[in-house]
């Protein structure tokens, strides 16, 4: 069996004690962002599987969108990536 060759790690330990690896992230041609494919991301990068440079490039996303993702989760938890739950975290 032969693995592809990946830059930094294929699996990280979460706080939590779940493992992630390269294949929890979201495929690289997604276009429709829902709450959990945003929170991977996120956890991808928090926890070093994969750079904020190369999470920026691969989903083709700004750095000021992803920072936001970031922002939200760190202040409100994940619940608040969900487009529904934007009018709870909006600061007026």
């Amino acid at each position: 069996m032969y693995l592809k060759k990946v830059d930094g790690p294929r699996s990280v330990t979460l706080a939590d004690g779940s493992v992630m690896s390269q294949a929890d992230l979201p495929p690289a041609s997604t276009r429709r962002w829902v709450a959990s494919r945003k929170a991977a991301v996120v956890r991808g990068v928090v926890y070093g599987l994969i750079s904020q440079a190369d999470a920026l490039q691969r989903y083709q996303i700004s750095e000021e969108e992803f920072l936001e993702w970031v922002r939200a989760v760190t202040e409100h938890g994940e619940a608040a990536l969900k487009a529904t739950a934007l009018q709870k975290y909006i600061q007026p």
